[in-house]
């Protein structure tokens, strides 16, 4: 494309509400942590290498029976509280600033290789903050 030779409006968008298509089978909760995978489809926050965090579900969106992109899903980037892992990988207030990681739609923990150095997981975000209710991550 040519540089502009006259007006243009250029739309804007604030960078923290996103929609995007649902993986197929996939069922995604009101408040679950939304990833992308491989294949750029939204899908829960889970165990597994290679996801994108993307931000919270706003709704419930059931696409069960479908195929990938028969839904779609609207999530918020932002910082959010999730449920704080446990044992060995419980994050702590020394850990703010570093990455959080994905144990699944409602649950961060402190590494991404919970077992003999083999990563399992994909980051979340950044740790903000950690009270007594959980940690608090910044997504997107």
């Amino acid at each position: 494309m040519a540089a502009l030779t006259n007006d243009r409006n250029t739309r804007r968008r604030a960078g923290d509400l996103y929609s995007d298509p649902v993986a197929a089978a996939t069922i995604i909760y009101a408040g679950a942590l939304v990833c992308l995978n491989a294949a750029g489809n939204a899908v829960p926050g889970a165990t597994a290498t290679g996801l994108k965090a993307r931000g919270v579900a706003t709704a419930r969106v059931d696409n069960s029976d479908g195929s990938a992109g028969d839904a779609v899903v609207e999530s918020e980037a932002g910082v959010f509280r999730f449920a704080n892992s446990t044992a060995g990988d419980a994050i702590a207030r020394a850990d703010i600033g570093a990455d959080a990681w994905i144990v699944d739609d409602q649950t961060v923990a402190k590494t991404g290789a919970p077992v003999e150095s083999v990563a399992t997981r994909s980051i979340a975000g950044k740790i903000m903050d950690v009270d007594n209710v959980g940690v608090w991550v910044r997504i997107g």
